[in-house]
């Protein structure tokens, strides 16, 4: 059985969509980075390194948003699309894992 489709993304503007794609780049590396999960010291140097970067992108998506009249982020619309590309799971690396009480 072939495995099943993702559902379509819904219609975004191709500054929206780049918002998006930065977005969850930013958190891929937020999640690497992060103090509260184990991992080598390393791995967090170079995403803390290639956060720069992304980041700078990042801005410059929101920034093109901004002067192309986009002026309001249609929340939405935008969650849809970051459960679609699986930002629940990418996300959820960013947050504090549950206590276990020791």
């Amino acid at each position: 059985m072939p495995p099943s489709e993702p559902p379509p993304l819904p219609a975004l503007t191709r500054a929206e969509a780049e918002v998006i794609d930065r977005y969850l780049e930013v958190v891929d590396l937020l999640g690497r980075i992060n103090p509260a999960c184990d991992g080598a010291t390393y791995r967090g140097l170079r995403a803390a390194q290639a956060l720069v970067g992304k980041a700078v992108a990042l801005r410059d998506a929101l920034t093109l948003m901004y002067e192309r009249g986009e002026t309001e982020l249609h929340a939405a619309t935008l969650a849809r699309a970051l459960r679609i590309l699986d930002g629940e799971r990418r996300t959820a690396r960013v947050t504090l894992p549950p206590d276990t009480g020791s």
